[in-house]
Formats: C-alpha cells, structure tokens, sequence
C-alpha cells in the first residue's frame, strides 16, 4: 500500500482488515480524493484495483483511525453485515478527552441522537423519544495509568450502537470533547485527525465461525502529543 494507505492487520480468502490512518475517507465519493478504499483495492489488484469485489460492513469518520474490516466475498459481507447490524461485534476504542473531573470512574452513557439541522454535519443529543433521534449506548472507563496531557482524560469506549459520531457526540455532551474534534467544542489541536482511535474489533469468522479479534496499534501522532497507552504495575501495556 502507499504511504498514505495503512497496514494490513490481517487477511484471509474471506476477509481483509487494515488500520485506517486519521484524515482518509473509508469510501470517497470517485477516485478524485484518495480513499482507504481506493488503497485496498490496490492492494488486493494493483494491476485492476476495479476489478475486485470489496463488500463494505462498516466505516469510520475521516478523523477517526483504527481498524476497518472488508469483505472479499458476497457471502462474507452478509455474514459480516448481519453481526454488525445485531451488535454482535464488540467495538473498543482508545480516547483521549478534554476533562479531568467531568467524567469519572465507569459507567454507561445512553442518549439520543440527531442531526443538526443546518449543513454543518454535527450530531447533536435530543430529548427521549425525538422521532428524528436513535438511541445511543456506550459503556466507558477511565484509565488513570495512562500518561496524557494537562487537562486531558484516557478513555476506553465500547460503544453498543452504532450511530453517525456516536463517541464524538456524547463525549462532548458531558463536557469531554475529543481532544482535537472543534466541531464538537475542543479547544486543543491534534496532529493528525482526533485523538479517538478504533482500537479492536471482535467477532467471528465470516466462514469459520470462530471469535476473530484484530487490534489496530496507535498511530505515532499519539506519542508525539504526549498520549501513551496505560500500563500495568509492572510497566507493560494494559491490553485487558
């Protein structure tokens, strides 16, 4: 892949997973703007990247890096589909927030979620039961060991639905925007995208039935922010 493209995490006859780098669509519109898309498929047919068939399950927002999943296969995209569509796979991602007292411990977030109604693309929370709005889940944990900024927060997020900026809007609901998201209130900057990162997804094998879990480690712009990974006691990093 180019330099611009991501590594592959892992392959197989049914399936391909790459991680995504921050600031690269997952699907562009054309060819005109480059897209993760448009590098696996050279990846796969350097020669006719057009001719392969790349069955889309699920995306991430241009800021956000991490793990995305294709399927090479029809019936791997259905097989793909249908878990996440029932929530079957378990979605973990590494953030780090603008707050240090507004989020606290763990829990579980649960809002509802709409659309702005001007052109900006922001999502915005509702009242219960809006008709426009779709029931958001996220559970969370802080993770005090790991080592960030002055005024920054690492989180753990497993979100439960999937919803259009899900993490990005209630993160920011509770006064923790991701750090470098000013769409959604942040005030710091970061090198590269937002400080958000798909970190792992679990579920099984399209074909073999088995749990499959692929981890995406974290682009470098982490470190060089001052953002590392929490630690156990005996310095190693946390993966639980």
């Amino acid at each position: 892949m180019s330099a611009t493209a991501a590594a592959v995490l892992f392959e197989d006859a049914h399936l391909v997973a790459v991680a995504k780098p921050a600031g690269l669509l997952t699907q562009g519109p054309s060819w005109k703007e480059p897209s993760l898309e448009q590098n696996v498929r050279r990846h796969l047919a350097p020669d006719a990247p057009d001719s392969v068939y790349l069955g889309t399950v699920h995306r991430l927002d241009r800021p956000v890096s991490g793990v995305v999943v294709w399927a090479k296969t029809h019936r791997a995209a259905r097989r793909l589909a249908d878990q996440f569509a029932s929530r079957r796979v378990v979605k973990e991602y590494q953030a780090v927030v603008e707050s240090t007292e507004l989020v606290t411990g763990e829990g579980v977030w649960i809002d509802w979620l709409t659309r702005s109604p001007d052109a900006s693309g922001v999502v915005r929370v509702a009242a219960e039961g809006d008709p426009q709005a779709r029931r958001a889940v996220t559970r969370y944990r802080v993770e005090p060991s790991a080592n960030v900024p002055e005024g920054a927060l690492w989180l753990r997020l497993w979100p439960e639905t999937g919803r259009t900026h899900q993490l990005r809007a209630q993160s920011a609901q509770r006064g923790a925007p991701v750090w470098g998201d000013a769409p959604y209130g942040a005030r710091h900057s970061f090198p590269l995208g937002i400080a958000l990162h798909a970190r792992a997804l679990t579920f099984l094998h399209p074909a073999l039935g088995r749990p499959l879990t692929i981890v995406a480690p974290l682009p470098a712009a982490w470190g060089e922010s001052g953002c590392f990974e929490p630690t156990t006691r005996d310095g190693s990093i946390s993966r639980t």
